[in-house]
């Protein structure tokens, strides 16, 4: 019997008044196997159940596990919905989905028509769609639909917040089904090779134990490496059974199912087997402690595979899987300290995440702030300004931010908005050839190839059964081998698709050999073995980040005709006046450039460019250069600190902004008017930078500065002294000590919010002290610098209360005389 059993009635009430519903239960309790069943049982659900399986592995052996239960086969009862296969009929009652399914199934229908109950399944590994069907789960909800239930049930829901979004919902809480595992720590070497340490720590434990193993490794290559490595060592009754998301679903029932008489099985698995997936016979497992995870980087738009170590509660999990038919051991391949020092709980990937995706989807639900919506975790700004940005070039969003129509059509589409940017430009050509080799190409980007190979061509040509099921689906036509092997639709359409996609990801040799520059900016690499060394112009539809490297690796690419592109492509393409100095002539040169993006294509010496022209080339110039490329003198880089200090400290009183950024995006305002005349380097140094930065102000913005900030000090002895201004620190005055006598408290300016630093100097201009309170400066190690001052500069006064002292710039002899 199913601990989860032990619940279902006060679940089921749970569900009757309640339109949120929390359920714990960790690993082997039955809740993805056996509850669903029991709701659908109890006829609570008024409507069809759908049921959210954050990864497909799971999602088909769980739907299979159920429909197994009632005799049947997938697409009855029980029904399955992803990516690439669908199996729903009219008899379905409890519908198994997965990725964006439950995203999409929203959006054309935000009520949910038919649908009585929603459940969110393995929620504490926080997925991202996950996450997102959620918030617009919670909408519908408030909006809508009232009388639809959501269910989430997690191994963990303590950590995720769940009561301060839900502080109503019933939280039910099952016991595991689970027997004893003894857990050891074994830590292997860190300075041998991982593979053959791994696999001989395996190849020991199953010496000393019985029954088959799952082994949790970061990721495909480690899998792959020990796996080989296992394959020299281990005795003929031992199956080796890899086990990640890639692989064809024999191979994948292959690791599932238990092994056959007189065999035994290792099983090398991805964190894909921590949780609701089933492998048969495991009694034993190997936990190395590490993960590959997603970091997604706003600034660059690329993820990055980041190995790490896993949380305590993944480990807990991963140590469960020994437990669910017998007695087991987990060896866990680090230290108990290492253990003990790891996160307690997996980040939410939405925190890692490229969000074009999301932002797309919540545009189309007509939801155009993140804080409209009821999220567990809030998407982060940046993430969401990077989405932005990639929806803009794109052309799915129009200069307010809205959908255009190009991503009304995206967002219908179901993939990802750089594949659907390509599948939309191949139906508006309205070509079913051109439409099948989007297809493929599109299913060949959402599970790349993982061979050493990054010729787009050499896939094309031989394109994979799933490769081709895929397309089949994504064009709604029996898509066969042969489209991707006609050459003249391939070297006709698929840059402009390719560029469609990624038009940020064109990329032109540095060095006719490995390295590139993309048309962001960033830079990229081949592999020194790589075909495609050396080629002028590629389109990189899939990059990867190495950990420890400046320039991103290139995985897929195409080799293109950068002409031929411009001709398809022209919005790609743009002409930029520039100059450039001749730092030998001291004389400025001017070019027109055909640009992709920061890529220059052709270039062309203008010899006798209009003075507007250079006007706006040389604003140009400066805003890829630097405003550093000016002459700054004192006077104009003290004005700006001014200004920012105004702002800080009086932010109703509105002054414009004298930040770097603000100051080169308004270049054309304040300093292309007086460029007319600027032919050569010493006429562009010879500009009053403070007289044009001043006009930004009107005249009672200019005496309000001037009287809050001053530039000088009138000093006891009626002698002006410069103030000098800084950002990270008080402004500071030099003055002769003998002019500061008399004063008992240092000067102030911003009506008395900031205290001027007196920097004393001797009668040689030379600092004597530096001081925030000249009071007690006066009454403290004055007397100090008194006693040797009088020896030095026995001219001049050093009174013993210089407090009470009148101030001078007079030697005693000049007051005497005046007298």
């Amino acid at each position: 019997m199913f601990p989860i059993l032990d619940v279902r009635e006060s679940l089921i009430t749970a569900l009757k008044s309640s339109p949120q519903v929390l359920l714990h239960a960790p690993t082997g309790a039955g809740k993805s196997t056996v509850l669903p069943l029991e709701i659908l049982k109890s006829g609570v659900v008024n409507g069809r159940i759908i049921m959210l399986e954050p990864r497909r592995l799971a999602a088909r052996a769980v739907a299979a596990r159920l429909a197994e239960q009632l005799g049947e086969e997938i697409g009855h009862t029980i029904g399955l919905r992803m990516r690439s296969e669908t199996k729903v009929s009219r008899d379905t009652q409890l519908e198994i989905v997965t990725e964006g399914v439950l995203t999409r199934l929203l959006q054309n229908d935000p009520m949910l028509e038919g649908v009585g109950l929603v459940i969110l399944d393995e929620f504490h590994e926080r997925n991202l769609q996950a996450d997102l069907g959620l918030a617009l789960l919670l909408d519908s909800q408030q909006a809508l639909r009232d009388d639809l239930r959501v269910l989430l049930m997690s191994a963990t829901l303590d950590n995720q917040g769940l009561s301060q979004l839900f502080p109503n919902a019933p939280v039910i809480t099952s016991q595991g089904r689970s027997f004893p595992v003894i857990r050891e720590y074994h830590p292997i070497n860190p300075n041998k090779l991982f593979h053959k340490e791994v696999a001989a720590a395996a190849w020991l434990f199953l010496q000393q134990e019985k029954g088959s193993l799952l082994l949790f490794l970061p990721g495909v290559g480690e899998i792959e490496k020990v796996r080989a490595e296992l394959a020299s060592i281990v005795s003929e009754d031992i199956l080796l059974c890899p086990l990640y998301g890639a692989l064809s679903l024999k191979a994948q029932q292959q690791a599932i199912q238990i092994a056959p008489e007189g065999k035994r099985k290792v099983v090398l698995a991805t964190n894909i087997a921590e949780t609701s997936l089933t492998i048969e016979g495991i009694r034993l497992v190997m936990d190395s402690g590490l993960e590959r995870v997603g970091q997604f980087n706003p600034r660059s738009g690329i993820t990055k595979l980041v190995k790490q170590r896993i949380s305590q509660a993944s480990m807990t999990q991963r140590a469960g899987r020994a437990g669910r038919l017998e007695a087991g051991v987990c060896w866990h391949l680090f230290s108990e300290e290492q253990a003990e020092r790891a996160a307690q709980f997996s980040e939410a990937q939405i925190n890692q995440s490229d969000l074009s995706g999301l932002w797309l989807s919540l545009l189309q639900w007509g939801c155009h702030d993140v804080t409209q919506l009821s999220w567990l975790t809030l998407p982060p700004a940046p993430a969401i300004g990077a989405a932005k940005n990639l929806l803009a070039k794109l052309g799915a969003i129009d200069a307010q931010g809205k959908l255009s129509i190009m991503g009304q059509k995206m967002a219908e589409l179901g993939s990802s908005v750089r594949t659907a940017a390509i599948l939309y430009k191949a139906q508006v050509a309205k070509d079913e050839s051109v439409l099948q080799l989007a297809a493929l190409l599109v299913a060949i980007i959402e599970e790349p190839p993982r061979g050493g190979e990054c010729d787009l061509r050499y896939y094309l040509d031989r394109p994979s059964e799933s490769w081709c099921r895929r397309a089949t689906i994504l064009s709604g036509r029996k898509i066969n081998a042969s489209i991707g092997q006609q050459t003249a639709l391939i070297s006709k359409w698929l840059p402009t698709l390719l560029a469609a996609g990624f038009p940020d990801q064109i990329a032109k040799t540095r060095d006719n050999q490995l390295r590139y520059q993309l048309s962001s900016g960033l830079g990229a690499s081949l592999h020194e073995t790589d075909r495609l060394l050396g080629t002028s112009w590629l389109i990189v539809p899939l990059l990867w980040q190495p950990e420890n490297s400046a320039d991103a690796r290139v995985a897929l690419a195409y080799p293109i005709d950068i002409q031929e592109l411009q001709k398809d492509c022209t919005e790609l393409f743009n002409e930029q006046e520039t100059v450039e100095w001749d730092e030998q002539k001291g004389t400025l040169l001017a070019w027109k450039r055909l640009q992709c993006g920061q890529l220059v294509v052709k270039s062309e010496r203008m010899s006798n460019p209009d003075k507007a022209d250079i006007s706006k080339a040389l604003v140009y110039w400066l805003k890829q250069n630097g405003l550093q490329q000016l002459n700054w003198q004192e006077d104009a880089l003290q004005l700006c600190i001014r200004c920012t200090l105004a702002q800080q400290y009086f932010p109703e009183f509105e002054l414009p902004s004298f930040d770097e950024s603000t100051l080169l995006s308004t270049l054309d305002e304040w300093l292309e008017p007086y460029l007319i005349e600027v032919t050569n380097k010493q006429k562009l140094q010879q500009i009053n930078l403070a007289e044009l930065l001043i006009n930004r102000l009107d005249w009672q913005q200019q005496q309000w500065l001037a009287n809050m900030f001053p530039t000088t000090y009138r000093a006891p002895s009626s002698h002006d002294v410069s103030i000098h201004y800084a950002l990270d620190k008080p402004p500071v005055i030099e003055i002769r000590m003998q002019e500061m006598y008399g004063e008992k408290t240092n000067p102030t300016v911003a009506q008395g919010k900031i205290t001027l630093t007196v920097c004393l100097l001797s009668p040689a201009m030379r600092p004597l002290q530096i001081t925030q309170d000249l009071g007690a400066f006066w009454h403290g190690s004055y007397k100090e610098i008194q006693k040797e001052m009088k020896g030095r500069y026995p001219k001049h006064l050093w009174p013993d209360d210089p407090a009470n002292t009148a101030p001078t710039r007079q030697t005693k002899k000049a007051m005497m005389g005046a007298k």
